[in-house]
This record gives structure tokens, sequence and C-alpha cells, in this order.
């Protein structure tokens, strides 16, 4: 019918001439035809030529000869050259100020940011404390560019910083779930990272992305880690979401319940470390009194725990 007529329609033809088992002219012609009113037949034609001739063809260049010792295989993303100077919390505070000056949205700003991650991550957890005296200041438009480049910057100090400054309400409330949200992107978490933070699980506050964060790091630092199991803070770890558990996970009230699925929640995002609550899980799956949803949940935080704990055998009859 009309209503289904093509409104552009285009066509394009090509002569080749091969010489020599070499490309020796090309020439194009392009058509586009553009029907506004198709029941009028009115519309717009264009029609473009192009034409490549082959005009010489040059010797083979003989390229220097490149000692393949001095090249390597890496990614692109994030690279930059170390440093071999000793980087001073004085340089840092000038960047952060050199960032408040410049433009918003910048390659200029972009590049002093990169900057400003790379240098924290020279600094020892004493320097980045006088570094946040120095330049915890806000911008013009209310930016705190040290708040937004610590998660970047993925150190052992930098954790340990971020911990101090959420327990002590330094930071706002949607820069502290920025905080908590970025340790799961930690390439190389340390023990001293996960006993930095094990003391937040136990805050009356301790908000759901707390648990996540904190456990996501700790599945990570397991993952690097075989015998995880037997590190202090791990253990520390775990012992506070056992506790949460009470040996049966039973609630008392709707309030209690959201908190019991979130730590389930979380000791399954523990992983390896959780092997050792895989008993008690057990018996808040299996206990019928117990909500149907604390009871899913317990058998979801089984997802990755190794299957030597034999989940089949400590699950017997969940019904």
């Amino acid at each position: 019918s009309q209503s289904e007529q093509q409104v552009l329609s285009s066509k394009l033809e090509c002569v080749q001439s091969i010489k020599d088992g070499a490309l020796a002219e090309a020439k194009c012609t392009e058509s586009d035809r553009v029907t506004l009113f198709p029941q009028e037949g009115r519309g717009a034609e264009t029609q473009t030529q192009s034409s490549l001739k082959l005009l010489q063809v040059e010797a083979q260049t003989l390229h220097k000869k490149v000692d393949t010792e001095d090249l390597y295989v890496s990614s692109i993303f994030y690279e930059r050259e170390e440093t071999e100077r000793e980087v001073t919390g004085r340089e840092v505070t000038e960047l952060v100020w050199k960032l408040c000056l410049a433009h918003g949205a910048s390659y200029e700003t972009a590049d002093l940011f990169m900057t400003l991650v790379f240098e924290l991550r020279h600094l020892s957890l004493e320097a980045l404390r006088a570094v946040w005296q120095r330049s915890s200041f806000k911008c013009r438009d209310n930016w705190q560019p040290l708040v937004d480049a610590l998660p970047s910057c993925a150190t052992e100090a930098c954790v340990v910083l971020m911990k101090e400054l959420m327990a002590s309400g330094e930071v706002e409330e949607d820069k502290v779930e920025y905080f908590f949200w970025s340790f799961s992107f930690i390439p190389k978490p340390t023990s001293g990272m996960i006993e930095s933070l094990a003391p937040l699980l136990k805050s009356p506050r301790t908000s759901q992305s707390c648990f996540l964060g904190v456990t996501a790091l700790l599945h990570r630092f397991c993952s690097a880690h075989s015998s995880c199991d037997g590190v202090p803070a791990v253990q520390t770890v775990m012992r506070t979401l056992g506790k949460f558990l009470g040996g049966n996970c039973t609630v008392q009230d709707s309030g209690h319940l959201s908190e019991m699925q979130v730590v389930l929640k979380a000791i399954g995002n523990a992983g390896l470390a959780a092997a050792s609550l895989a008993p008690v899980l057990s018996l808040c799956a299996s206990l019928r009194s117990n909500p149907m949803e604390i009871r899913l949940a317990a058998i979801q935080a089984f997802r990755r725990i190794p299957c030597s704990v034999r989940v089949s055998d400590l699950l017997p009859e969940v019904t």
C-alpha cells in the first residue's frame, strides 16, 4: 500500500579496476531519493560521484628494527607512568586548589583529577590526614575534590582515612554511600583494610551499603588468599555477622526482619569466608517458624560457599 512505501531509498554502484594485484581505479555513484509525499510522488533526489585513482607506488620502506625487550603489553585504561620522586602533602593540597579554580567539565579538570588520584596513592596515612586538614574545603560549586578522589585511590591508607571520616561524620550521607560502594572495586584488598572497616558493622546506624560493601571487599580478598578464614580481620567480620543471626535467625518484628535479610545477603556476599557460618545458615533455613523470606535468604547465602561444605547435607529437609 501507499502507506508502506519507503520514505528513503538509496543505491550505490562501484566499478573497480585491478592492475598487477593492486587497486588501480575505483569509480562510485551513490543515489539517495527522499519521498516526502508518497501519494503525490514528490520528493528530492541527490547523486554523488566519487573517483579514486592510483597515482604511484613507492618502494618498500625499511623500518628501524626495534628491540623487543623494550616492548610490553598492557591495558591503556588509567595507565600512567609511575613517578620516582617523593610526593608531598603540600603538592597534593596545591592540586586540590587547582581543581577548584579549573573550569567544570574540561580536559584540564580531568587531567588534574587523575593526577590527584595517582598522587594520593603515594601518601602515608599520616600524610593523608594532614592533607585532609588542609584540603577538606568545598569549591565554589560545592564540590569537594578530595572526597571524590579518595574512593579511586584504593590504597590501605585511603581506605583507613575514609573509615575515619565516616565514623566521625565529616562527610555527607550521600558520600558515605559512595565510599561503601567503592569498596567493591578495590583490586587488591588487604587485611588492614578489612580490620579498619570491621568496627563499622557494629554501629547502630549501619546501613545496607555498609554490610554489602565490606563483605564484597572481603570476598575479593578471600578470592586471592586461599586460607583467608584464618586471617584475624576476616574472623572478626564473620563473628560480627554471626552474632546478628542469633543462632537461628529468629526475628521479632518487621524492622528486625529487614535487617536480618540484609545480614544474610551480606553473608552470601562474603563467599569463602562464610563457610564457618554454614551450620547456622542451615538452622535458619530449616526452622519452620522463621518467615519464608528469612528461610529463602538463608539458602541464598550459600551461593558462594564452597561445595566442600556439602550444602545438601546441611539442608536435609527444607520444606
